[in-house]
């Protein structure tokens, strides 16, 4: 038998293509080590991508309305605590008022209603980062305009007291839920405003003022005082107990978006990230079949001719 052509070209183009094979899947394991990453291109996920990245943006949304979330939780705490506040404010005039009439003496009614009303303001006042807590979309303006209880006494109407805008603050807990999470001066203290500006002007009428042992038309108006009182107190508490409502509607909206935000990026992980455990094994395995390549066409390569003739 005898051989008439060793194909050695065809032999080294054939591994010449198995070694570009071989770093190819080595470069590519190398990456995916490094990175972390599946791929660095959307070409790499090939058709994954639109899915994967439609779970990014609603992991992006859930993100955002999660931390606004947050923020409108800060609000509505610092609101109940306020809240609370004038709750007790609202029971210690009505307490007061009682008083005076079970007792039949005014002497110290008004310097404690001036009081409760000094400290009344200052709540409505209150400030944060973004402005006046309680002027709506008027939060750069102080939505109390009035400084003593004679100033609200001399207004021509409760209403003319307050400056707040009309506009709530709401925050968006989802792609078609918004929570109202801001409230008004106005809708908080003109109830108990118009109980004050009562007594200030029934002071500074014909029939007062408040000084020791009340007169019977005194006693008649104070008694007439402490149903609307008791009313005023009880709008306070549902202000608070709605206040309160939305925060737990709030809480549990921020929750549901930190689950599925996690349940997005989950998602994105298993089609992003690698297995590094496996990319690691691929990585040695695309080293060894390498080197393979490398002898083999090595080997090919110190191949002659003279190698298969007989010996004479």
């Amino acid at each position: 038998m005898s051989i008439d052509r060793i194909g050695s070209f065809a032999n080294s183009q054939l591994m010449f293509a198995h070694i570009m094979k071989a770093e190819n899947a080595l470069d590519t394991s190398n990456r995916q080590v490094a990175t972390g990453k599946v791929a660095d291109n959307y070409a790499g996920y090939r058709d994954k991508t639109a899915i994967m990245e439609a779970a990014r943006s609603a992991s992006a949304r859930a993100d955002a309305n999660a931390a606004a979330a947050n923020q409108a939780l800060t609000r509505l705490d610092v609101q109940d605590s306020q809240l609370t506040q004038l709750s007790d404010l609202a029971n210690e005039i009505r307490t007061t008022i009682t008083k005076a009439t079970a007792n039949r003496d005014g002497t110290a009614l008004m310097s404690q209603l001036e009081s409760y009303f000094d400290q009344i303001v200052g709540l409505m006042n209150a400030k944060d980062a973004n402005g006046y807590i309680y002027a709506g979309d008027n939060n750069q303006t102080p939505p109390v305009t009035v400084n003593s209880l004679t100033d609200l006494a001399a207004l021509p109407s409760v209403a003319d007291a307050f400056a707040n805008g009309q506009l709530k603050t709401e925050v968006k807990i989802g792609d078609s839920q918004n929570v109202q999470v801001g409230l008004l001066a106005s809708d908080l203290a003109t109830g108990l405003f118009d109980l004050l500006r009562q007594a200030a002007q029934f002071d500074g009428g014909a029939n007062g003022p408040f000084s020791g042992t009340t007169t019977p038309a005194q006693q008649t108006f104070l008694e007439s005082l402490i149903p609307t009182a008791t009313t005023v107190q009880h709008d306070v508490n549902a202000q608070a107990a709605s206040n309160g409502i939305h925060y737990q509607t709030v809480k549990h909206a921020m929750e549901q978006l930190e689950a599925s935000s996690v349940v997005y990026k989950s998602f994105v992980s298993d089609i992003e990230d690698v297995d590094m455990a496996k990319a690691l094994a691929q990585l040695n395995q695309n080293q060894v079949a390498l080197q393979a390549a490398f002898q083999v066409t090595s080997t090919l390569n110190r191949l002659s001719l003279l190698d298969y003739l007989p010996l004479t």
